[in-house]
């Protein structure tokens, strides 16, 4: 067996904020059709993929509440070995950052993470479009994260348009709750029919979060986390997970916003990001090899 090296630098899984959300309607086979805007944010988990001849894909390292036959990263691994015959194994392991149930993403942004990264380390020569279609395979929310830039999402969110958001400082809080999706989708209350609306009328204002009274009536916690928030900037539910964000102009601005949290609370900064902090990595790593 190769010797495995798990010291080399990281590759990066960030997270993302919908910056709104809607439910339009609900498709024959009960999923539900969405509009939504995905940004991502510089807050990562950060995973090391070490090749090896031998076949075998492993994570070495727990994550907590994670079995490893059930991580989307190593899910991911496994499925491009498959698809593209590839001889290689890897070993993963993952420093775990981003809080399960949170609406930010995490393991959908492992596992996209998984895929772009080895099908760069295993030259198995997947377009990103190829990427994206296994990433579906995993989970609605891969996609954007394969794709890397800042997009426009419908149908089950696999629907990707590009957009040039405003790249702000977000102040993220994590009430301590972890938010099921499944339990949000099924909720009788849920609105589900709410009207499309365009691109154009998103950048003038129109957006929401049609997941935010279900959560809040569901989750105390969330609700209060987003009350104090409130207080400083407009907030908003990431998704159908626990977090809530507001934006802020400056850095500064931000941490001055954290530093007032109440005792026992969690937060952090990160700014906007229209490109993927994946993606500047594999541009690196691409130039490095040209």
């Amino acid at each position: 067996m190769d010797t495995i090296d798990l010291e080399g630098a990281p590759w990066p899984a960030p997270a993302k904020l919908n910056r709104m959300l809607r439910i339009v309607g609900r498709r024959a086979d009960g999923y539900h059709l969405l509009q939504t805007v995905f940004q991502f944010v510089d807050h990562c988990d950060w995973l090391w993929f070490a090749p090896r001849a031998d076949g075998l894909i492993e994570r070495v390292g727990e994550v907590a509440g994670v079995p490893t036959e059930a991580d989307l990263t190593v899910r991911a691994a496994r499925l491009l070995q498959a698809v593209t015959a590839s001889p290689l194994g890897a070993t993963i392991r993952i420093d775990k950052r981003l809080p399960m149930g949170g609406g930010l993403g995490g393991g959908s942004s492992d596992a996209a993470t998984a895929l772009v990264a080895l099908n760069h380390c295993w030259q198995t020569g997947l377009s990103l479009e190829e990427l994206a279609a296994l990433g579906l395979r995993l989970g609605a929310d891969v996609p954007v994260f394969v794709g890397g830039l800042a997009a426009w999402a419908e149908g089950v969110g696999e629907q990707l348009t590009p957009l040039v958001l405003d790249e702000p400082w977000f102040l993220v809080l994590v009430p301590a709750c972890p938010v099921a999706t499944g339990a949000i989708f099924t909720d009788p209350e849920l609105t589900r029919n709410s009207p499309p609306i365009t691109i154009t009328d998103f950048v003038m204002g129109a957006g929401g979060n049609d997941c935010e009274a279900v959560v809040y009536r569901r989750h105390p916690a969330v609700a209060a986390a987003a009350a104090w928030l409130g207080q400083y900037g407009q907030a908003h539910l990431t998704g159908t997970g626990a977090c809530v964000f507001a934006a802020f102009d400056t850095e500064t601005d931000a941490k001055q916003i954290l530093d007032q949290l109440p005792p026992n609370w969690t937060g952090f900064v990160a700014q906007g990001r229209n490109r993927s902090p994946l993606h500047e990595r594999l541009a690196r790593e691409r130039a490095a090899c040209a």
